[in-house]
This record gives structure tokens, C-alpha cells and sequence, in this order.
């Protein structure tokens, strides 16, 4: 197994992670993380994809890591973002939780006379 096919399966993995734990978490800090994953699984294939050009003898394909340098940039802002909002929202309610309220019959408010 050569390094670029490793380089390749974890990519993958880390792709399959953090897929998995957007998709099945409630918490939105664990949403985060493994939408963190996600993107540096897609950095790590982007930066294979460009490996294999050197193969050749050609050099690097610089296309994709000027794509990957300017992701982890932009991905590292939206996490600060998504990070500051969790903190916000933590604040003003107590909780981390994107749950709603329980709906209150206005009904059952009613005192009886």
C-alpha cells in the first residue's frame, strides 16, 4: 500500500466520521466536531488528489492546494463563528441545546372557577 493510497483511506474515514456525527448528533458541539472532521477529510483527499499528479514527474497540481489553503481558512473562521454562536446562545439560555421549549396548552392555564 503505498503513502498516497493511506493518505487516501484516511481522508475517507475522516469524510465518514464526520458525516456520520453531523448526521446523528443532537448536541451542536459535537455537530461542530464533526463538521470539522468532514472538511479536513476533504482537505485530505484534495491534498492526494494533488499528490498524484507528482507522480508523473510533473510536480504538484497547485489547483487544489491553493483550494485547500483557502478552505482551512475559511474553515477555520466558521468554526469561530459557529463556536462564538454556541456561546451566545449558551448564554441567553443555559443550555447548549437546539431543543424548543415544551409547547404550553394555554388551555391548561386556566384556573377553574
Amino acid at each position: 500500500m503505498t503513502t498516497v493510497t493511506l493518505f487516501g483511506l484516511c481522508g475517507a474515514i475522516l469524510v465518514g466520521l464526520g458525516l456520520y456525527s453531523t448526521l446523528i448528533h443532537p448536541q451542536p458541539l459535537r455537530k461542530l466536531i464533526g463538521f470539522n472532521l468532514l472538511g479536513s477529510g476533504i482537505f485530505l483527499i484534495f491534498g492526494v488528489i494533488a499528490r498524484r499528479g507528482a507522480w508523473s514527474g510533473v510536480g504538484g497540481d497547485p489547483v487544489p492546494q491553493a483550494l485547500v489553503i483557502t478552505g482551512i481558512v475559511v474553515a477555520f473562521a466558521g468554526t469561530a463563528l459557529a463556536a462564538g454562536l454556541l456561546l451566545r446562545l449558551f448564554e441567553e439560555t443555559g443550555t447548549a441545546t437546539l431543543e424548543s421549549p415544551r409547547a404550553v396548552d394555554p388551555a391548561s392555564d386556566r384556573s377553574e372557577p
